[in-house]
């Protein structure tokens, strides 16, 4: 394991699980709801690619009002990685979300997703329409991510899609070199304050969150990463047709990884659905985590 494992303080008010997907893989799921006193709806959160709970800071308060059940992607998080390295595209995905549901005995439950983890719970909905009652997409898009990174630059979606690609397999290449310095960079509050002036990430009100956060993502090798991200850029468009749940999605205007257009053009084409831009990058709901969720406590409330 990266050494840096134990500079990652324990997300409060988690448990964690081990729960095996259909292909045997052991996978480290997790919920809020640690003692089984939260009252309100349980929601199934398909998490960005490589991060945890510390994304999440407004479900990490035990009055969140929301119990939520997750788990950290294959070769990640102390996730095991497969058997078989090519299962890990966003189908793998799916297989791990409806694992994770049976073990804390979720029939059916609205979706949450955030970056790639929307990609997840859109083809969950399609797939598994009657295990699905809600969607809440969080700066992502139902499919096709890769086309629609680098958004800001109005680039078209074939040229984003080439270039993005290109440089994660550069990095999958590069990475055995460059693991051992990612995982021990010194992650604190002074270099989230720095990330958070770049662009990239916009100020958050909890640096220490924040940089637990983003500890928590670096553990995982980049090599890795990037095999995962790869193999989720091969995931196509999702057919919206057969949506027929509560929708929602919380865009952000600045995004560099999820393009706000396409938020906007995939909520256009369910109906019923509701589309919120905020000022903030890919990572809002660590920027702006109340208005989030408040934004996803009046969603939970339109589903029967």
């Amino acid at each position: 394991m990266p050494t840096s494992a134990a500079r990652v303080a324990p997300a409060p008010s988690i448990s964690f699980h081990d729960v095996l997907s259909d292909d045997g893989t052991r996978l480290t799921a997790w919920t809020n709801d640690t003692d089984g006193t939260i009252d309100g709806p349980t929601v199934v959160l398909c998490n960005g690619l490589g991060t945890g709970p510390w994304a999440w800071p407004a479900l990490l308060r035990p009055d969140c009002g929301v119990r939520v059940i997750s788990w950290n992607h294959r070769g990640t998080g102390g996730s095991d990685r497969p058997d078989d390295a090519s299962h890990c595209g966003i189908e793998a995905f799916v297989e791990d979300a409806l694992s994770v549901m049976d073990h804390f005995g979720v029939d059916r439950a609205p979706l949450m997703g955030w970056s790639m983890g929307v990609n997840t719970m859109f083809e969950l909905a399609f797939r598994h329409p009657e295990r699905v009652s809600g969607l809440f997409a969080v700066a992502g898009v139902p499919g096709d991510t890769f086309a629609t990174m680098l958004a800001p630059l109005r680039l078209p979606r074939q040229v984003a899609h080439g270039l993005t690609v290109s440089f994660a397999r550069a990095l999958r290449l590069t990475g055995r070199a460059l693991t051992p310095v990612t995982t021990r960079l010194p992650v604190g509050s002074r270099a989230i304050g720095v990330l958070t002036h770049t662009g990239f990430m916009f100020p958050v009100p909890d640096t220490e969150g924040a940089a637990n956060a983003v500890r928590e993502f670096l553990e995982t090798p980049i090599e890795w990463y990037m095999h995962l991200a790869i193999a989720t850029s091969e995931h196509g468009r999702v057919s919206l047709s057969r949506i027929a749940v509560p929708a929602a999605f919380v865009a952000a205007r600045w995004d560099v990884l999820a393009g706000s257009r396409d938020m906007a053009s995939a909520a256009a084409r369910i109906p019923g659905a509701t589309y919120v831009e905020l000022g903030g990058s890919h990572f809002v709901q660590m920027e702006q985590p109340e208005k989030v969720h408040d934004l996803l406590l009046e969603f939970l409330a339109r589903i029967p």
